[in-house]
């Protein structure tokens, strides 16, 4: 469920970024920052959003059952994904179109991951290339989130382009052959490029600084689709792009050939089922991200983090296990640690931060996420990452 953690509503708090200290701060700090199509499609998941709403709800079935007196000083978050050495057990899930909300965008959230010592995602629907990304943060872990197209000239020469730039982990997003049903980005008129509606008027009047950072700033692009695809003619709500534009025909077959194409870290995101991650290790892949697309795809969808302990049991030992969805707390990242995942990717949980504050509201994000983890690791009794595990954890 959707709401208030504090004392006070919403309403008279979270007015500054100082203010913002947990999820739902940050996000009504960017809903009164961005036009409401962009917050909405930001906030939004398919049909009635029963999957969005569970996301979160997982985790709070789950009860910690702590050990005391372990005599914990000092915690070691750090982890190895993928042969990705990360300082935290969290990374920032590659998003796309960030640049709408606010104009650093993808450069905000890169900045933000290399001084965190994290990793971060760049989409195929990504505002910033991903050249230029990796010349900024050599020294960050950097995936790229691939969207299979039906032009398959268009998927060759997207592999080879984040190849060449240096990218180390090529992750394929596998839930979105056909687009969900997004009715708030219907209602909204939300698209691709973004246009001003009579609406989108209406509510650029009524946040002139979005609108004043979006037009004396550059251009908006989509830098690794602009060479292929032409969106000067139409304009495209984002299900209509997945159903007009990406390949349904995708198989295992074309996965087993991008893996051998790439010939490095693999990762699907978007695997749900015990027989699709143990066909995920048979053919190669380096890791699997459990993950629903943040309820934006299937509705009435199973939770990543429901689903994560069978999925563990049946192929831990040979893949790296990924989730992500509904990540809120320090406390969930906690839990699913402790059920087996190896790393935990987070979402709306730093786009909000983005959306109301750039580069500060991501890092007083991710601090405070890390901030929690910490907390929460020395009040369970556990020292490092590797010592967590279910003894700790009940289910209601």
């Amino acid at each position: 469920m959707r709401r208030s953690t504090a004392g006070i509503s919403r309403s008279e708090a979270a007015l500054r970024l100082g203010d913002c200290r947990n999820f739902h701060d940050f996000r009504e700090l960017a809903r009164r920052r961005l036009p409401g199509p962009i917050f909405h499609y930001i906030d939004g998941g398919a049909d009635d959003e029963t999957t969005l709403e569970r996301n979160t709800a997982g985790f709070e079935r789950c009860d910690l059952v702590p050990d005391v007196l372990a005599g914990v000083a000092q915690v070691d978050l750090s982890v190895t994904v993928m042969g990705q050495k990360l300082a935290l057990p969290f990374y920032c899930s590659p998003t796309a179109l960030q640049r709408l909300f606010h104009y650093s965008g993808e450069r905000a959230v890169a900045a933000a991951a290399a001084k965190f010592g994290t990793m971060f995602g760049v989409s195929s629907l990504g505002t910033v290339g991903v050249e230029e990304l990796r010349r900024g943060y050599p020294g960050t872990p950097q995936c790229y989130q691939f969207y299979f197209h039906k032009d398959r000239g268009l998927n060759r020469a997207m592999l080879q382009r984040a190849k060449e730039a240096g990218v180390q982990v090529l992750m394929l997003t596998v839930d979105s052959i056909t687009g969900g049903n997004r009715e708030r980005d219907l209602r909204t008129g939300f698209s691709i490029p973004f246009r001003l509606t009579i609406g989108g008027m209406l509510e650029f009047a009524l946040k002139p600084m979005w609108g004043l950072n979006y037009v004396t700033h550059e251009r908006f692009r989509l830098p690794q689709l602009e060479e292929h695809v032409d969106f000067r003619g139409d304009t495209l709500s984002i299900g209509r792009y997945f159903t007009e534009m990406l390949d349904p025909s995708l198989s295992w077959k074309d996965v087993e050939e991008m893996i051998g194409q790439w010939n490095g870290p693999f990762c699907l995101k978007g695997v749900m089922s015990v027989a699709d991650a143990r066909r995920a290790a048979d053919i190669g892949c380096a890791g699997i991200v459990l993950s629903n697309h943040g309820g934006r795809q299937l509705d009435g969808s199973r939770a990543a983090f429901d689903q994560l302990a069978e999925v563990v049991d049946a192929v831990g030992g040979r893949i790296d296990v990924m989730m992500d969805g509904g990540v809120q707390r320090g406390t969930h990242i906690l839990k699913a640690l402790s059920l087996g995942a190896k790393a935990v990717g987070i979402g709306r949980a730093y786009l909000f931060p983005l959306a109301a504050a750039g580069q500060a509201g991501v890092e007083r994000a991710l601090g405070r996420l890390k901030d929690e983890l910490e907390r929460g690791m020395k009040l369970m009794g556990r020292r490092s990452v590797a010592e967590l595990s279910r003894a700790n954890l009940r289910f209601r």
